[in-house]
Order: C-alpha cells, then structure tokens, then sequence
C-alpha cells in the first residue's frame, strides 16, 4: 500500500536495479506479415457502407474477412473505444494484453489485434493511421492505447459514489445486446477490454500512473484496419470526448465518430486467406 513505510534497501539494491531489460517479443519472433499485400489491397477499394455512432453511445457492425474498415473523426476531437469479436463465436474476442506485449502499449500502422487463447491469431491489421506522426510526446505520451481498460458504472460507483450509465462499458453492452437480441448480463460477459481509438494516455514518470490528455484527433483523421477473419465489432463514442479533463460525465464536449466498411478489387484478395487458430494441441502437459 502506498501509505505503509518504506523497507530500507538491501545493500545490493543497486545491482538488483540495474539488471538489463530484456524485450519479451521481438518483431523478429512474429509471423511474417506482406506490407505489399495489405498496400495493393487498399489501391483501388470501393466503399460499401457507413455507420455513425452517436456521442456517449455506442454501435455493432460486421465486416467481412478481407475488406477494410476505418473509424473517423468527423466533428470534432473525440475518442473511441472498440470491442472486436469472431462474428461466427464471439468466446474469440480481442486480447488488448497479449495485444500489448507483442507490440507495445499504443498501436498504429503495422501493428495487429490478436485474439484470445485458444485461438491467438491476428484479428485485424492496422493498415493506415494519419495520427502516427504524433509518436511520443514530453509527457510520454502516445495515441491508440491498449493499457487503458474502458470507464465503467462499477468503477464509477466504487470511486465517486453515484451510478453512470453512458460510460464506454455500458454503452457496449447495450448494443451487443441489441445486436445479438440477448439480455444484457449475457451480453455484458462478452464485453472485453478494448482498444482506444484516437485517446492519448501513458503512465506518469513518477508515480507510474495511468493518464490521459486532449486527443490530438481532428476532423479528417482516421485509423484503417483490415480485417483478418470474420469481424463483429462494438465502437463506443466515449463520454470524455476528447478524454482532455476526464471521462463518465455528460460535461465534456462529445462528437459523433464514423466507421466506414471497404472492400478491395478481388484480384487483390487472390491466394489470401484468413489466419488459422493456433494450433496448440491444448494439452496443458496432460
């Protein structure tokens, strides 16, 4: 606890400190992936719907495996918090963990969301991002996390005292629900940690906390992903807007975001296919 007295150091303290950091998954370790396939892909696609998810709401949509979708900026700053799941078997759902430890807490171009055990294989691939230029910044700070969790009415209860029922998790729930023509606590089960689309956050150099700030997102940027199997997706418009004060309220300024669907000339798509689940025997050494 944070307010219990400090141990004193050992006296190798030092040493212990200053053994080397080891990257755990290096790029070298993944599957290969064709940058060259995923650029022809996206030469010459044609778009073939549109959705806008209101502010402090939330909206489903499908995309097939080998078409495109992006979530726009269209109003004004404002961040997303998206769910994926296998349309066909929503227990293969987003991993924002594993996500994390192979590629880093914030994802853009390049970058893939992998899917849970037992299946661990890409969901989507990150094909454009007009925000990747933002990089780090003083605070430490980067765009497209996948460390932050999702506000919630649990945690807003716990922490302020008072019920929320806009926050990014309800939002989610409510619309799996509605999609999927299931009773909210079936629904809320399904709902997973998530990718935050647009939000700037990182962790504090001193006390290692998480935080967050104005999102650099203005009308006209967008993030792409190709979608590697079968998709079923959640986008909530978050009720922080642009996260720059806080989130879980009806005071921040809140914009609508678009999801656009695309779909690339068949010829581009030729001796394509999805990514296989993994093929662990699952044992468990038994």
């Amino acid at each position: 606890m944070r307010n219990q007295p400090e141990t004193a150091p050992p006296p190798d303290a030092a040493a212990r400190r200053s053994a080397r950091p080891v990257v755990v998954y290096t790029g070298d370790q993944l599957p290969p992936q064709d940058g060259s396939f995923y650029r022809n892909a996206r030469s010459g696609m044609t778009r073939t719907s549109e959705l806008i998810v209101p502010p402090r709401d939330a909206r489903t949509f499908h995309v097939p495996a080998g078409h495109f979708f992006r979530i726009v900026s269209i109003e004004g700053p404002q961040v997303g918090d998206l769910n994926l799941w296998n349309a066909h078997d929503l227990s293969e759902r987003f991993f924002s963990g594993k996500t994390r430890a192979i590629h880093a807490t914030h994802v853009t171009t390049g970058d893939r969301l992998w899917s849970t055990p037992p299946y661990l294989r890409p969901m989507a691939t990150i094909t454009c991002d007009t925000l990747d230029w933002y990089g780090w910044d003083a605070d430490g700070g980067g765009v497209h996390d996948v460390i932050g969790t999702r506000c919630d009415p649990y945690t807003n209860l716990l922490l302020r005292g008072s019920e929320y029922h806009h926050c990014c998790h309800s939002n989610l729930t409510r619309a799996l629900a509605a999609q999927q023509k299931i009773q909210l606590s079936e629904a809320e089960q399904h709902v997973h940690d998530v990718l935050n689309v647009f939000m700037c956050t990182g962790f504090t150099p001193d006390t290692h906390q998480y935080f967050m700030k104005a999102s650099p997102v203005r009308p006209g940027d967008f993030i792409e992903f190709f979608a590697e199997i079968d998709l079923l997706a959640a986008l909530s418009a978050c009720p922080g807007g642009d996260c720059g004060t806080g989130h879980s309220s009806d005071v921040a300024a809140c914009h609508p975001l678009l999801v656009e669907t695309y779909r690339p000339r068949p010829e581009a798509l030729e001796g394509w296919r999805s990514p296989a689940a993994s093929g662990y025997s699952r044992s468990h050494g038994t």
